[in-house]
């Protein structure tokens, strides 16, 4: 993947050069139909998402609880915290999003450090707002 993409989004925007490559290069394009799930509540997280375009519902329960659109990462607690996500997210337009599975976002701890100390930041900030 083009490191140029991540510039879109907030919290890798600025990474030094070599990281945004070492991200880069383990990411992938996914793309998503409005009505779709993205990630399901309670279900074990396999990947994280950075979203280029479009927008989803945060859903807790039956509860709508917010929502995230380009420029958000989401999914990060169940790959760095909790295992299991702790909401889901259902698309409210197309979406094309970045993926970054679990095993990659663990060797980035080792190769991109900064990635790494971003996404674990992020995970406290989502825990700290959701009171989990």
């Amino acid at each position: 993947m083009d490191p140029a993409r991540f510039k879109a989004i907030p919290l890798f925007g600025d990474l030094p050069g070599a990281e945004l490559e070492k991200l880069a290069a383990v990411a992938r394009e996914s793309e998503v139909e409005a009505g779709d799930s993205l990630a399901v509540e309670g279900d074990f997280g396999h990947c994280l998402f950075a979203i280029e375009s479009g927008t989803a519902d945060v859903v807790a329960g039956t509860e709508t609880i917010g929502s995230v659109g380009p420029g958000d990462v989401v999914g990060e607690i169940a790959v760095l915290a909790s295992g299991r996500r702790t909401a889901s997210l259902v698309a409210t337009s197309p979406m094309r999003v970045i993926t970054v599975f679990k095993r990659d976002v663990w060797a980035l701890e080792r190769d991109a450090p900064e990635v790494a100390r971003r996404l674990r930041e992020l995970v406290a900030e989502h825990q700290a707002s959701s009171g989990s």
